[in-house]
């Protein structure tokens, strides 16, 4: 069984992406249900064809949905809400803090995981493609089991005997209701579904983009806080790319067919830069291309047409990467940033900090990062490249000033 989720900056195909590779899934022989958890859904007009709340075939092994989020927020947790806030108020609790206390931060978010989390787990499915919605919400989504349960401890925890006559109140009106009961049952779910979520042999997290400035910056952005929070990222998607642009895969790409057309030509410059910069900033997370097509890639015929641009023979379920692509670890009061890096020229490493950016360089090799905010209120004091991995320390702020 297998899980991928696709995002990024909304607008760079994300939609498309995933119902393509859905569709070549599913004409290898693979159950393949493709999901969208954007409130804003557009994964029909992908398809060209309505979706509904519940898994639809569309073609042999191939079933679409459309996640109602607001239906399945009400049937988990929505009367619960409604009498907890109103139960609590009646014991004296102020009333901006009863409905603070009822209301459960992000329960769009884990009710979304939670549904595809079933879809996988039933069986009914290979495998489950998931249409994400733009990267600042994906990324709020995937981080919210570690949210969620430390709410619900807070919620255990506050005032004890105002929850504990709540529960009381509700059991005697309600005895089919059991508050503490059904919070349970969500904490054992969303915690297996974490497990889930950053297990790389069944999880993978793929970042669609376009070769753009803004849009790379949210993608690196992306990839920096899914490792941060150990989801496995397995591959870069870079869609709409315009012919007659090549590249060596690390980092270097120039224009192999220039545009007789000079504002083209323009264009053609400005993308080689970019996939440029991709390839580097994103090693080493294998690349897939696809063309700018003259055309929309609706339909299954259009979307076959895609999924051949961007996999070739491959099979988009597999396991592209393995490891991560940076990751963060602490040594005494010191947070260490990790990055693997192409075989580069060994020289003197230099840091240049701006912010949350971070500009690396080794030789003639240049990398820009954007750090998590708990390594940005940090400067960097040192680097070392060693084996392929650099190493840069951040030690805490005093200890920084003094070195």
């Amino acid at each position: 069984m297998r899980i991928i989720l696709y995002l990024g900056k909304g607008g760079v195909g994300k939609t498309t992406t995933a119902a393509a590779s859905a569709v070549r899934s599913a004409e290898l022989g693979f159950r393949t249900l493709v999901v969208s958890t954007d409130i804003a859904h557009s994964l029909a007009d992908s398809f060209d064809m309505p979706l509904q709340g519940q898994p639809q075939e569309l073609v042999p092994n191939l079933f679409a949905q459309e996640i109602n989020v607001l239906d399945e927020v009400r049937e988990h947790w929505g009367e619960m809400q409604g009498y907890l806030g109103n139960l609590l108020r009646k014991q004296g609790m102020n009333k901006a803090v009863a409905e603070e206390m009822a209301i459960i931060p992000g329960m769009e978010e884990v009710v979304s995981l939670l549904h595809i989390n079933k879809q996988a787990q039933e069986g009914h499915f290979d495998r489950v493609i998931v249409d994400a919605a733009p990267t600042g919400e994906t990324i709020r989504l995937l981080t919210m089991p570690e949210s969620f349960q430390w709410y619900v401890g807070r919620l255990r925890g506050w005032g004890d005997a105002p929850v504990r006559i709540a529960a009381n109140l509700v059991s005697r009106f309600l005895p089919d209701k059991d508050i503490f009961g059904s919070l349970d049952k969500l904490v054992v779910g969303v915690k297996e579904l974490q497990k889930v979520l950053t297990d790389p042999s069944i999880t993978s997290y793929r970042i669609v983009l376009n070769p753009e400035k803004m849009v790379l910056k949210e993608g690196a952005r992306a990839v920096t806080y899914l490792s941060l929070f150990g989801y496995p990222v397995d591959a870069a998607m870079v869609n709409r790319v315009l012919p007659g642009i090549e590249s060596d895969g690390v980092g270097n790409a120039w224009i192999a067919e220039p545009s007789a057309d000079s504002y083209l030509h323009h264009l053609q410059e400005i993308q080689a830069r970019y996939l440029g910069e991709i390839e580097r900033d994103f090693y080493p997370l294998p690349i897939f291309r696809s063309r700018w097509f003259d055309k929309e890639m609706v339909g299954i015929e259009r979307l076959r047409e895609l999924a051949n641009g961007l996999f070739g023979e491959r099979d988009p379920g597999e396991l592209f990467f393995t490891g991560q692509a940076q990751s963060v670890s602490e040594e005494g009061d010191d947070f260490v940033l990790q990055l693997p890096l192409p075989q580069v020229e060994l020289d003197k490493v230099r840091l240049t900090k701006r912010g949350d950016e971070l500009f690396v360089s080794i030789g003639n090799f240049k990398r820009e990062l954007l750090l998590p905010s708990v390594l940005a209120q940090r400067d960097a004091s040192g680097a070392t490249f060693t084996g392929g991995i650099l190493k840069i320390r951040f030690p805490p702020a005093a200890e920084a000033e003094a070195q």
